[in-house]
């Protein structure tokens, strides 16, 4: 095991490994689908629902995904395998989520490193107006163009292994995306009107809360803290044995879901201030129509808009670096390959799944199923349908099919550290766990295909 472990990196320090797994959980995520769910269930509402499951639900999945790589060695599909054979189906599923995302969440990084050279080139002014990220996409070459160059950024990183490349990078980008985010925080709330906004997203109207707020909160805390992505799993299989893997996941909890709440104090108070409620739309037209407009109406807006899509660059790379790197090491481990022959097949794959998504804003538009463009279907699989089943089944194999001593024993590594929320762990994975993503996967599929809305 341990041999195993050293061919395939592990991270130097716990600050690393903390930093590299809150760079996976902090991404896109974090500032377009965040505000956009705070908007449309119930503002302050939503927000004190999704803060109590992501630090009571989303902490212990954190725990059970780290401890179950660590105790493993592996990647995804072989962690699954080791428990037992016949589970290897579902580590081949948790491998499939990243392999379905990372190609259109390359497509949108495209999107954030196009808008990134238009302001950082003082174009700002084009950027904010009606059509601009419409003709963008309605071209051919220029939406593969930065999608390529997006992926290349990210194969570069991924081709120098875990230490150098995923641990350096979130090293120094997390820190700077933080300082850019709070410094745009507190200059957005100066603009007339903001603090009103800051109270519809602060303050919670229980009249609002349903059983709907609470499905959405979740949905979104596994998006968000890249659960049941086997990017946990995976980089579990790089922890060492020194490290505590409760307190890593409390600070990856706390830094995902604090930098969720301070980017929405960016989005969703300067968009109502500028736009009303109805400003805060959702997914692409949020930050690549709506944003652009509310940096052109404040004073240096050119200058706010490229420092809001270098940080959102940042954002976008430390996300895409850790799905790719869950599919290359799933690659290394079964195809026995070596890193940089893994990494570039995957590179190559990738972009080529990505193309139908980016030509599917333009010349395969008309191309729709259910009424979803390609980025839509794509999202559909991933979100709605592999992640759910991903974690159903790693909760019931947690805490039905082993013993409990597996993870106990993993977390403590031995008598070495605290297992402070074990009795909370062993229900949560037991128990809430599996009715809450039966009850995900279910209202999901029938409001996607307009049986319920949610």
């Amino acid at each position: 095991m341990e041999m195993q472990r050293k061919s395939k990196g592990n991270f130097s320090s716990k600050i690393g490994f903390v930093m590299a797994a809150a760079g996976s959980a902090v991404g896109l995520g974090n500032v377009w689908r965040f505000p956009y769910f705070v908007a449309t269930y119930g503002g302050g509402t939503f927000l004190f629902v999704y803060l109590l499951l992501a630090l009571v639900f989303g902490l212990m999945m954190i725990i059970a995904e780290v401890a179950f790589g660590r105790k493993t060695g592996k990647s995804p599909i072989g962690a699954f395998k080791s428990v037992n054979p016949k589970f290897g189906i579902f580590g081949f599923l948790a491998a499939l989520v990243p392999t379905v995302i990372f190609p259109y969440y390359s497509v949108i990084g495209g999107w954030v490193t196009k808008f990134g050279f238009q302001y950082l080139r003082g174009g700002g002014y084009y950027a904010s107006h009606d059509g601009f990220f419409s003709n963008f996409n309605s071209t051919f070459w220029d939406p593969i163009f930065w999608l390529g160059l997006f992926i290349l950024i990210t194969t570069a990183l991924v081709i120098t292994g875990v230490e150098k490349g995923i641990e350096k990078v979130s090293m120094y980008c997390m820190p700077v995306f933080f300082l850019m985010l709070v410094g745009l925080v507190i200059y957005g709330l100066t603009i007339p009107g903001a603090m009103e906004g800051l109270r519809h997203y602060l303050v919670p109207n229980f009249d609002n809360l349903s059983v709907m707020t609470f499905i959405a909160a979740a949905r979104q805390i596994f998006f968000s803290l890249s659960l049941a992505m086997g990017i946990m799993i995976t980089y579990g299989s790089y922890v060492k044995k020194e490290q505590s893997i409760e307190k890593a996941a409390l600070q990856i909890g706390l830094l995902d879901t604090g930098i969720s709440v301070i980017a929405g104090m960016l989005v969703v108070p300067t968009v109502i201030a500028i736009f009303g409620d109805e400003g805060l739309g959702q997914g692409a037209g949020l930050m690549f129509i709506t944003l652009p407009r509310v940096f052109e109406q404040m004073p240096g807006g050119n200058a706010i808009g490229a420092i809001f899509f270098v940080m959102m660059l940042i954002a976008a790379i430390t996300s895409a670096v850790s799905l790719m790197e869950v599919v290359v090491a799933s690659v290394m481990e079964w195809f026995k390959l070596g890193r940089k022959k893994a990494t570039i097949a995957v590179a190559i794959g990738s972009f080529l799944l990505a193309l139908p998504t980016t030509l599917g804003f333009g010349v395969w538009s008309h191309v729709r199923w259910a009424g979803m463009n390609m980025l839509g279907i794509m999202s559909f699989i991933s979100d709605t349908v592999l992640i759910p089943i991903v974690a159903l089944s790693l909760s019931i194999i947690v805490g039905w099919v082993l013993k409990p001593h597996f993870i106990r024993d993993e977390v403590t590594a031995g008598g070495k550290h605290e297992f402070k929320t074990e009795k909370l762990f062993f229900f949560m994975i037991k128990w809430v766990a599996p009715c809450l993503m039966l009850l995900i996967l279910v209202t999901s599929i029938l409001n996607t295909f307009g049986f319920i809305t949610i």
